[in-house]
């Protein structure tokens, strides 16, 4: 049986704050919608079921492939730092400015294409094209280790952003098709914490693989790129097996499971300060060009963006940074990789933590605000002195805010657009014009500038600040929307619409509240 607390995702004591209910506000509020969209099913039709056995059902089968295919996809695009300081750039006989320009390129592939794979993810399927897309980078930086000069590293660079353009944002999109939106964070999270993993475990693998110099006459940073894209190519096949499209084919679940998952994700908008509905979400299963337009003309996607960038420019900025940042310390380049570990396995713990307390607050942005205010303070750290011990500090802080900040910001996007299709091309969108944060911080830490790279730090601040101002615009603007809404709903303007025509409006329906 279903208790009363696992259908809490739909009870709203306010646009925020949201409690278990007894199910009898519930019921009228359901039996409210029944007579808009004149659907037979009540939440009451799934009172058998047990929401959260559900729920892990789907965790234990959506989450581990995900969390495995994102490791090795920022594995495989970060890899080229821990390269770097066991010979590449040397080896190569290329220039710092080149080396940097081969940073840069990734980036621009990267962004352009993100948007088109997630339409096509729509029409191929998950299971399909997430793998494939693994299988052409994995070729792509296998051959990224047998390169002979500037020409070579930067075509492979620029196939690698192509390949991998699709990964993170049709997996976050994936998320959102199972997940409602109070319980998506912390998924997110748990699938973006392999990012934080991947640092880790990029640091200990060049470590290990570095000890391969001379085997097969290649050196060891060579050897760095072959095996990591062999593995990615092999993972890549498992996952043609392992990965489950949409809810409703999805063959761990029983055909009422599929159903009741369909019901939640379709009743999730907001009504009178009560979570009843997204009546407007059926119109995103059929694609239609308007909703892409749509995505391209909403205003809050592209202040999201510069949030995106204050955040993601310090984590791409650390990424490739880091162990040149840690060896310029005066460290060896084996204890600089080493020394990346407990950074990135720290910042993946809290990354977690902190989105199932989102989660459970139903807030986003006051958790987002208070990570770009610690992220400064650890820059100002690395900037203001020149003893290792405080600029480790600095940039152990500064890693262990943006890694949670991430997940959050992409999370408080989703829950804000309505409809598959716009929610699908919004979020390609932010997530491929806001990793052209990648292209600039690329440039920001320039070897010039060892060891303090005052530039690369205060770059860094001056871009959360901007991300700083931009969260606060949005806050206010939901906020003030949000009551708007609810003073439209007190006079009787949602019985001005019907049920397609609320669909239509998608997340500018009086009847959707913002998540802030």
């Amino acid at each position: 049986m279903m208790p009363n607390g696992d259908a809490s995702m739909f009870v709203k004591t306010g646009v925020d704050n949201y409690e278990p209910g007894d199910g009898k506000e519930l019921h009228g509020e359901i039996s409210h919608i029944e007579n808009l969209t004149n659907t037979r099913t009540t939440l009451k039709s799934f009172a058998d079921l047990d929401e959260k056995k559900i729920l892990r059902k789907m965790d234990i089968r959506l989450i581990p492939p995900l969390t495995v295919l994102y490791l090795l996809s920022y594995l495989d695009r970060g890899n080229i730092g821990n390269a770097k300081i066991e010979g590449l750039q040397e080896d190569l006989g290329i220039s710092s400015d080149q080396y940097n320009l081969c940073l840069t390129v990734f980036f621009f592939t990267y962004g352009l294409f993100e948007v088109p794979s997630n339409l096509i993810l729509k029409k191929l399927r998950p299971s399909i094209w997430l793998p494939l897309i693994m299988v052409v980078w994995g070729i792509v930086l296998t051959l990224m280790g047998i390169v002979r000069g500037f020409h070579g590293l930067l075509i492979t660079r620029l196939f690698l952003g192509v390949a991998e353009a699709g990964l993170f944002p049709g997996c976050a999109y994936y998320l959102t098709m199972w997940y409602s939106r109070h319980e998506i964070q912390l998924r997110q999270a748990m699938f973006f914490s392999a990012a934080s993993i991947a640092g880790a475990f990029s640091g200990l693998l060049a470590f290990a693989i570095a000890k391969m110099d001379g085997i097969g006459n290649l050196e060891g940073w060579r050897w760095i790129f072959i095996l990591e894209g062999l593995v990615t190519i092999v993972i890549a096949s498992v996952a043609f097996f392992v990965l489950h499209d949409f809810p409703e084919t999805a063959s761990f679940l029983t055909p009422k499971e599929r159903e009741f998952v369909m019901f939640r994700l379709k009743y999730q908008g907001q009504y009178q300060g009560i979570e009843v509905g997204q009546m407007q979400v059926a119109q995103a299963e059929e694609f239609e060009w308007k909703y892409v337009l749509d995505a391209f003309k909403d205003w809050q996607i592209w202040v999201n963006i510069f949030v995106y960038w204050g955040i993601v420019c310090p984590i791409y900025g650390i990424s490739l940074f880091l162990p040149t940042i840690i060896r310029n310390l005066g460290y060896s380049a084996s204890t600089a990789q080493l020394m990346t570990v407990p950074i990135y396995i720290v910042a993946a713990i809290l990354s977690v933590i902190f989105a199932f307390l989102s989660d459970r607050a139903g807030k986003r942005s006051p958790f987002i605000i208070s990570f770009l205010l610690l992220m400064i303070v650890g820059f100002s750290m690395c900037i203001s002195s020149t003893n290792p011990r405080v600029v480790y500090g600095g940039v152990f802080l500064a890693a262990c805010s943006m890694y949670p900040a991430f997940p959050g910001l992409v999370t408080w996007l989703s829950n804000n657009l309505a409809g598959s299709c716009k929610r699908s091309a919004g979020m390609a969108l932010q997530i491929g014009i806001g990793n052209l944060a990648g292209a600039m911080a690329s440039n920001f830490y320039r070897q010039k500038d060892s060891p303090r790279y005052i530039l690369g730090h205060g770059l860094e601040i001056g871009f959360i600040g901007v991300g700083i101002i931009a969260a606060l615009i949005l806050l206010v603007a939901y906020t003030a929307i949000n009551k708007a809404r609810d003073k439209a709903i007190r006079q009787g303007a949602g019985d001005q619409f019907t049920a397609e025509e609320l669909s239509a409006q998608g997340d500018r329906a009086v009847t959707f509240r913002y998540m802030i």
